[in-house]
């Protein structure tokens, strides 16, 4: 891999490169999936290949290739460079890099389990078995089940003297039971919708989600749901569990701290941003208990945006973004962050695949817990009426992130500290920065769950990306309710 690296950057230097970077990847995955005890999915798949960015007259050139021999990798170099010699012709300005110094590391995601040494076979018997589990409840008409596994080995080399191999691993699992009577559909996830629970971990992940245990509660309250009431419609103080705080973080959080969203740079697919400039280190984001950091660092945990290095070549990091309350960080690279007077990137450049150029992406963009020792049934207790979401199952927000409606897949009516009835279809909307300025209550370090978001789309053409949101549940003051699907 050095070799063809060489290759690469000796024909970008040789070219008038003032800075190259070049990453090789190896990259497995496997998918698998079943459908009211049937076999819906099954997959084990290997891509490899390599790319190189170049930098020539203040303008970017990116080619790549699955071809590794010597004249397919030189010729890519090549048409690289003749890209950004093109590009440099319409440019704006110069493109200016935030220094960063060369490294050499070795690093791998910390795990018990290579999740490709347990058979396919292996995996699809206990998906059939928690399929099998959800459709012993009377009234699950439909049971679907996942479980997806992904090895990416990467070789990043720059012109500036940096070798970085990482190999990551990422697990992922759940299941859904959708309930069908009359003209109304109903469904529960577990551990959360859209995938499930994903982790960068081993194997170990799946024994730790306790997929079989939990399967006939999930069944018993999808069908359930048809009997309950819908969620009423007002004003009303709420809670929100972990998982549907951690997609909340997600949409009026993560994204609008994009620098390359917030200076236009990626308004055409994702919109851009309502956090201008001007906002930085004055904007009252939330109330005082909102602290929210984006962490790459493998002591935050297992997110799927956790890493040593980035995209880049740029070691993994803490950024506050929310202090208190106060705005404080955006997610930058070593080009954006110069554009807004950073001494250094952030660190957040990544891309899907050797053939997709990196991007800013969120890393895992998390929601400090409480100081102070709090579960989420002792919030429950000192609440006097409110409603409980659980679970996402919707989600609409604007361009620049800033309004937005939730539905969730259940809810919870609860009154004098106590959950009293179960309630169909709950949603709830509001605006951004006055939706964080009204949380009032976070619970504690052990209620906190790092959740995974595997599918986060982003860029053109569009790349789909692993996020991490780390939550506990939380009490937001008079917000407005409804009724989804009704």
């Amino acid at each position: 891999m050095k070799e063809l690296a060489a290759w690469a950057l000796n024909i970008a230097n040789q070219r008038g490169a003032t800075y190259a970077d070049v990453r090789v990847i190896d990259d497995r995955s496997r998918a698998l999936a079943t459908k009211n005890g049937r076999i819906g999915n099954a997959s084990d798949s290997r891509s490899q290949g390599f790319n190189i960015r170049v930098l020539i007259d203040g303008a970017w050139g990116f080619a790549s290739s699955a071809e590794l021999d010597r004249s397919s990798v030189e010729a890519t170099a090549a048409r690289a460079v003749d890209i950004a010699k093109a590009s440099a012709k319409v440019k704006q300005s110069d493109v200016q890099l935030a220094p960063e110094k060369a490294v050499t590391v070795e690093w791998t995601t910390p795990h018990q389990i290579d999740p490709f040494s347990i058979s396919i076979e292996q995996n699809l018997a206990l998906l059939q078995k928690v399929d099998a589990e959800l459709r012993s409840v009377g009234g699950v008409t439909l049971a679907e089940t996942n479980m997806n596994f992904r090895r990416e080995e990467q070789r990043f080399f720059s012109s500036e003297g940096s070798d970085i191999h990482q190999t990551k691993y990422t697990t992922g699992a759940g299941y859904v039971a959708y309930a069908f009577a009359g003209s109304e559909i109903q469904k529960r996830s577990y551990p959360n919708s859209f995938g499930g629970q994903w982790q960068n971990k081993g194997y170990e992940l799946i024994d730790e989600l306790k997929l079989v245990e939990n399967a006939r509660r999930i069944g018993g309250e999808a069908v359930a749901l048809h009997s309950a009431e819908q969620c009423p419609k007002g004003v009303f103080d709420i809670i929100l569990e972990s998982s549907q705080l951690g997609l909340q973080i997600h949409e009026s959080v993560g994204h609008p701290i994009e620098l390359d969203r917030v200076l236009g740079m990626e308004a055409n697919f994702a919109g851009t941003s309502f956090l201008t400039l001007e906002k930085l280190r004055s904007l009252k984001y939330g109330s005082e208990l909102v602290n929210v950091v984006a962490d790459a660092r493998q002591e935050h945990g297992p997110g799927l945006g956790t890493f040593a290095f980035d995209d880049e070549g740029v070691a993994a990091q803490c950024t506050p973004i929310i202090s208190n309350g106060l705005f404080t960080g955006y997610l930058s690279s070593r080009e954006t962050a110069s554009l807004v007077g950073l001494q250094r990137s952030g660190g957040t450049m990544r891309a899907e695949s050797w053939n997709r150029l990196p991007i800013i992406r969120m890393t895992n963009i998390s929601i400090l817990p409480g100081e102070k020792p709090l579960t989420l049934e002792q919030l429950i207790a000192s609440t006097d009426h409110a409603i409980l979401f659980q679970t996402n199952r919707s989600w609409s927000i604007d361009d620049k992130r800033y309004n937005f409606q939730f539905g969730t897949e259940i809810g919870w009516e609860i009154k004098n500290g106590k959950r009293v009835r179960m309630l169909k279809n709950p949603s709830y909307s509001g605006i951004t920065t006055e939706f964080w300025n009204s949380m009032d209550a976070i619970c504690s370090r052990d209620q906190w769950t790092l959740w995974g978001t595997p599918n986060c789309g982003k860029g053109q053409p569009m790349q789909t990306m692993g996020t991490g949101h780390g939550a506990s549940p939380a009490r937001f003051r008079k917000v407005k309710v409804g009724s989804a699907y009704s």
